[in-house]
């Protein structure tokens, strides 16, 4: 991965959230690290003698964020939240609210509170494909033990406080930060850090270049070149508006044998499914209609396990894969459409080189649903 890292350019930021800015736009020039939204960063500074945290505030992507976009927060306050042995959603967001110091500013991230309990002065938070490409394959625990020895890493829980509670847990006693790298989160992605903005990207370029080294040597794919055969798309009737994708990746991934075991594995990240869903609509032989017809049961089975009080989604797919055809995504505006194209075109290319590595797996229904259903998640999307 390359660094994008100009010493003509950061000498002329004076302060530290203007460094803050300069290397988080620096990490949102990379797909590979961030999507659509995806991804935080902080810095620490003092005002009036108080410690703040300036921390990325909910709906600014990184690649265009500006200093409006760091919500200023009590590192005081976030700090105590992290010793609650239980905080809702809700009180998480109201009390990290209340915390602001401008309140004309964004909600802060919903991983403040992670951000605080690193005790460095800058973090960087990306979903990095690479890593999570070995992450997400079932030997992922033992390939990142290996590639990452001085980093702590974290079996996958939810984002947000739970997330907080847990790494607040793990490094209450006696925890040797200096000799801690990172933080790798399973399924998920990882944090550098360091009192030095340019050390915190380094360290990130650093680690996510071992992670593609890795991938080049032990997951490369290749492509054959693969003619689709014909097929309607304006027969899905799902959305008003839609992105098809017939480049070498996609081809290849919906020419593969046994295709609905292989695509319907789920999402890359936990952040995915709340623009994809966590199943594409899989079209083989069966005619449309149909097979879209049985994935909106399929949809409806699936929240009834799993849901409480929650109410069910629109129950349509996201995206189809269409067998030896490609794959379509589908929005109620043509963005909404080419998003998630972005995020499937990252998605097909992980699956396939995690099944070099010994098999694609992401988190699992149950989780995967607290995650679609996460008011923290949808809350994003109306905003």
């Amino acid at each position: 991965m390359k660094n994008l890292w100009d010493e003509n350019v950061a000498k002329s930021y004076t302060n530290d959230l203007e460094m803050r800015v300069y290397t988080s736009n620096l990490l949102g020039q990379s797909d590979e690290l961030v999507l659509h939204g995806g991804g935080n960063t902080s810095v620490k500074s003092r005002v009036n003698g108080e410690e703040i945290l300036f921390v990325k505030g909910s709906g600014w992507d990184l690649v265009s964020i500006k200093a409006e976009g760091f919500a200023p927060v009590r590192m005081q306050t976030l700090l105590e939240m992290a010793k609650l042995k239980d905080l809702s959603d809700t009180d998480m967001v109201s009390g990290q609210k209340a915390a602001l110091i401008d309140k004309t500013a964004p909600n802060p991230s919903v991983e403040a509170i992670l951000h605080a309990l690193i005790p460095f002065k800058v973090v960087d938070h990306t979903h990095a494909d690479a890593v999570v490409t070995i992450s997400n394959s079932k030997n992922g625990e033992k390939l990142i033990a290996e590639l990452f020895p001085n980093f702590l890493i974290i079996p996958y829980v939810m984002p947000g406080f739970i997330l907080a509670q847990k790494i607040y847990e793990m490094t209450e006693n006696s925890f040797d930060w200096q000799a801690c790298e990172g933080i790798i989160l399973h399924h998920h992605g990882i944090f550098t850090f360091d009192d030095d903005a340019k050390k915190s990207y380094d360290k990130m370029i650093d680690a996510v270049t071992l992670a593609e080294d890795f991938l080049k040597e032990h997951a490369e794919v290749s492509f054959d070149k693969i003619e689709p055969r014909d097929f309607d798309v304006n027969t899905l009737h799902i959305d008003k508006f839609m992105h098809v994708n017939q480049t070498p990746l996609a081809l290849h991934y919906a020419s593969q044998e046994d295709l609905s075991a292989k695509v319907t594995r789920g999402v890359l990240t936990p952040e995915h499914i709340i623009r994809t869903k966590r199943l594409p609509l899989v079209l083989e032989d069966d005619p449309a209609e149909e097979a879209l017809e049985a994935y909106r049961t399929a949809y409806e089975a699936y929240f009834n396990t799993y849901a409480r009080d929650e109410i069910m989604l629109d129950p349509n797919p996201k995206y189809a894969v269409i067998k030896d055809f490609g794959m379509v995504t589908f929005g109620k505006t043509q963005k909404e459409a080419d998003v998630i194209n972005d995020v499937i075109e990252h998605t097909m290319l992980a699956v396939l080189r995690a099944d070099k590595l010994g098999g694609y797996q992401s988190i699992s229904e149950k989780e995967s649903f607290k995650m679609e259903y996460w008011e923290l998640e949808q809350a994003k999307l109306k905003k």
